[in-house]
């Protein structure tokens, strides 16, 4: 491969690491073609992109990056697929689907999520438990409203009480 070929893969990974909040680095060694265009497709489905990458190239693109990327270095070997997605959970969620099918395959390697490295296949429960952006707001909201809920049912009840006491002092 030419040099100015990999100076514009590089900057074209660079370029796609800066459209996205998190990225998983898996390997997808032993997948056949159909395996590989399952996961394509489950991917899509889950909006999370998925882009096979030579190892010595995605180095190097982190290397341009601000920010020290150097603990994800050693999960750089053999096949690299890289799933790129703006909610952290999405591709761990995506990858356990897929193996639910009696796969193996992917095996995270390594993640990027929230400011967050995680290292080796045992963290694919743990990133799959991180609740996205969306979900945290949500459940903050939900906290929110519920003491309202319990003031404004409180205030129902009391008024029914209230009212059925005057009827039946009235019926008297």
């Amino acid at each position: 491969m030419r040099k100015e070929d990999k100076a514009l893969i590089i900057e074209k990974i660079v370029n796609t690491l800066g459209e996205y909040n998190c990225f998983y680095l898996t390997d997808t060694t032993g997948m056949n073609a159909e395996q590989t265009s399952a996961l394509r497709r489950a991917c899509n489905k889950a909006e999370v992109k998925m882009v096979v990458v030579k190892n010595t190239l995605l180095q190097k693109a982190l290397e341009q990056l601000e920010g020290d990327y150097s603990e994800l270095y050693p999960a750089l070997a053999g096949t690299t697929a890289m799933m790129f997605s703006n909610v952290g959970n999405a591709p761990a969620k995506t990858i356990k689907e897929f193996r639910k099918g009696g796969s193996e395959m992917p095996v995270l390697k390594a993640a990027y999520v929230e400011e967050t490295f995680y290292m080796g296949a045992d963290q694919l429960d743990t990133l799959a438990s991180i609740k996205s952006k969306n979900e945290l707001i949500a459940d903050v909201i939900a906290l929110l409203q519920s003491p309202a809920k319990n003031v404004v049912s409180a205030l129902q009840s009391s008024g029914n009480k209230l009212h059925g006491i005057l009827e039946t002092l009235s019926n008297k």
